[in-house]
C-alpha cells in the first residue's frame, strides 16, 4: 500500500541542500527554508561524496545546468527526495530531469512561496518509489528461491528416479536434518550437483 498522509507534514529541523550556482533564486530558496524551520546550504558545481550527503534531508537541483557527473550515485538513485528547480522547458532539460528521478519541481525565478507544497510532494513521492522499490526486491528475492528449490527438486527427482513430491519430501527432510531453510538446503544440493553430478551425467554414471 502506498504511503499516505496522516497529518499535515512538519519540516521543521530538516536538512536542505540547494545544488544551485550563486543566484537570487538560491537566495529567495534560502528564505523559504528559514519560515519552514529548514537549515540550507548551498552547493556548485558538484556535491560532496554520498557519505557526506547522509546528514540532508531533501536535495534541491538546477535542471537547466545539472548534469550527471554532479552526484555521487547513478541517475534515478537519489537516496532522498529530491525537488527540480525549472527554468527551462527544452525537451533535453525535461528528458534530464526526468532521468535523475525528481519527485517534485519548482518554476523559476524563484518567489516567496512554493517551497513547501514542493516538500510535501517529493517527500511523499520519495516514499512511494522506496516501497516500491523494496517490495521489487522482495519479489525478485522470492522469485529467485523458488527458482533454487525448483532446481533442486529437479536433481533430486534425476538421481533418485522418483517424482517431483518424492523430491521435494527428500529436499524437506534434508533441510530439517541439517537444521537448515529449506533454500539453503537447495542451494547446497545444487552446489554439488554443479561439483559432482554434471560430470557423472556426462560420462553416463
Amino acid at each position: 500500500m502506498s504511503p499516505t498522509l496522516a497529518h499535515t507534514p512538519n519540516f521543521v529541523g530538516w536538512r536542505a541542500l540547494i545544488l544551485h550556482r550563486p543566484h537570487q533564486n538560491v537566495d529567495a530558496l534560502m528564505a523559504q527554508c528559514a519560515r519552514i524551520g529548514i537549515a540550507a546550504d548551498q552547493a556548485w558545481p558538484t556535491l560532496e561524496d554520498a557519505e557526506a550527503m547522509r546528514g540532508y534531508d531533501v536535495l534541491l537541483i538546477d535542471a537547466d545546468m545539472g548534469h550527471d557527473e554532479q552526484f555521487p550515485w547513478a541517475p534515478g538513485l537519489a537516496p532522498m527526495p529530491m525537488i527540480a528547480l525549472i527554468g527551462s522547458e527544452a525537451p533535453g532539460r525535461i528528458a534530464w530531469t526526468i532521468g535523475q528521478g525528481a519527485d517534485a519541481q519548482l518554476l523559476k525565478p524563484i518567489g516567496s512561496a512554493g517551497l513547501y507544497s514542493a516538500l510535501v510532494v517529493a517527500s511523499q513521492g520519495f516514499l512511494r518509489r522506496t516501497a516500491q522499490t523494496e517490495e521489487i526486491a522482495l519479489l525478485k528475492d522470492q522469485l529467485a528461491k523458488r527458482q533454487v528449490v525448483a532446481e533442486a527438486t529437479a536433481i533430486l527427482m534425476l538421481k533418485h528416479n522418483c517424482d517431483a513430491e518424492a523430491a521435494y519430501n527428500r529436499l524437506r527432510k534434508t533441510a530439517m536434518a541439517e537444521r537448515r531453510s529449506i533454500e539453503k538446503a537447495a542451494a547446497g544440493i545444487i552446489a554439488s550437483f554443479d561439483t559432482h553430478g554434471r560430470t557423472n551425467v556426462t560420462n553416463g554414471r
